[in-house]
């Protein structure tokens, strides 16, 4: 078997660039569904259990889109396909979703609308991402894979500095952010509008600059006896992994927990901390939505600046377990700090332990899958880890919000604990010599 051929900086570029348009969809529904289902009438009580589509259908489509792009071979490639129905599904619901209250429906069936809509949205997200991992993993050798990986994390990032400044970036320019009751503001239909627009023409600047290998090119440098042996079931290749693959899992369960209630709460908790208020009819809690994502956005650029300075630690769980940590002292801090730009300081912490939940996970585990074959299904399977305790934690979001008084700004110490317990749960992972 042959060793992967080094890439150039540029075609490593290319085969992640299309994550930038992806990232940009996944920041406008992180940072605005909460706002969206509250501002068509969703109860606080209730409101986590409209974040349990979004990882339940990570957990459906991505293992699936896996399997099937590991046995996929097209003249358009491999995993381009799957990349590409997914980005167009994505742009026709990222037009829908916002209208929702626009359409004169009954309060029911607006949310039945919204939540088929959300479903639809995370679905082909969850599509178009799972193929840029991939694809890294098909055609990147072991050396370069670090290089790759964070070329992900800054297109990641930098993408979702753009998403989330949108609203804000409207409200400048003179967009209404205010609207009747139960109707979507126009910062946030334009910003979706918009991001659609960047998503399509992202993904097929990838799709014409990146040549997947045909399967005979990719048989010279990838072992694929093994995936002939083994009819690839999921329960089979589950039992068969290796234990890193768990313990990274534990890790993931506690972080993409707490980063649930961050995406669920955070609006209201900001609001009720800066503006004193938690009625999504008046103009302070669009406000504070926008003020939010600006919030969101310099979490991501210090994301962008600690992932430069992961490298630097003597070890990976190192950098891993410091970055948790830091990241539950931010989500802590928030219900302490009164003033708008001191929010700044939270989520400057939170950027950190978001860094290191990007590209450590994946690093962790795509070198412990090194010889197992299946890297797709592998990783579509891996994604459990970031669905399931999503999962737990929108169902039992409402009942741990009443037990700390129905006092939204709480639920960001429930985070900054579920992080801290991350931090430790790093050095239960056993790592490759």
């Amino acid at each position: 078997m042959k060793q992967k051929p080094d890439l150039s900086f540029w075609k490593l570029w290319n085969l992640s660039f299309g994550f930038f348009g992806v990232q940009i969809a996944y920041a406008l529904q992180s940072a605005n569904i909460s706002r969206i289902f509250r501002t068509l009438g969703a109860d606080p009580h209730s409101l986590s259990f409209f974040w349990i589509l979004p990882p339940l259908m990570g957990i459906l489509v991505q293992p699936i889109v896996g399997t099937l792009s590991d046995r996929t071979w097209t003249r358009f490639g491999r995993r381009i396909p799957y990349l590409f129905i997914g980005a167009l599904t994505a742009v026709a619901v990222m037009c829908l979703l916002p209208n929702a209250g626009s359409l004169g429906l009954s309060i029911s069936m607006v949310m039945i609308f919204g939540l088929l809509m959300l479903m639809l949205l995370d679905t082909s997200i969850n599509m178009a991402m799972q193929p840029f991992k991939m694809m890294v993993g098909d055609m990147v050798n072991e050396e370069q894979k670090g290089k790759a990986y964070s070329i992900q994390s800054f297109l990641c990032n930098a993408g979702s500095v753009v998403g989330f400044l949108f609203p804000f970036i409207f409200a400048w320019i003179g967009l209404k952010n205010v609207a009747p009751e139960g109707v979507v503001p126009d910062t946030v239909i334009w910003s979706f509008y918009i991001g659609a627009a960047i998503l399509i023409l992202c993904v097929i600047y990838t799709t014409l600059k990146v040549k997947e290998w045909t399967p005979e090119e990719y048989a010279e440098y990838n072992p694929v006896s093994n995936e002939k042996e083994d009819s690839g079931n999921w329960f089979v290749l589950l039992k068969n992994a290796p234990s890193a693959f768990w313990r990274i899992g534990l890790v993931q369960f506690f972080s993409w927990a707490a980063f649930l209630y961050m995406w669920t709460y955070v609006v209201d908790a900001v609001s009720i901390t800066v503006w004193n208020t938690a009625d999504s009819a008046s103009e302070a809690y669009q406000v504070a939505g926008n003020w939010t994502g600006v919030l969101y956005a310099i979490q991501a650029m210090s994301s962008v600046a600690w992932a430069a300075l992961i490298p630097r630690f003597k070890s990976i769980k190192l950098a891993y377990a410091v970055s948790m940590a830091l990241g539950g002292l931010g989500f802590a801090l928030i219900p302490f700090c009164p003033g708008q730009y001191l929010q700044i300081v939270p989520f400057l912490f939170i950027g950190c332990a978001w860094a290191a939940q990007l590209a450590c996970p994946f690093t962790l585990v795509t070198n412990a899958l090194q010889g197992y074959g299946h890297m797709g299904a592998y990783l579509g399977l891996f994604n459990g880890t970031i669905c399931v305790p999503q999962i737990v934690a929108a169902l039992l979001g409402g009942s741990i919000l009443t037990l700390v008084g129905s006092n939204q700004a709480y639920m960001m110490i429930v985070s900054g604990i579920l992080l801290f317990a991350g931090a430790c749960a790093v050095f239960n992972i056993k790592t490759k010599k």
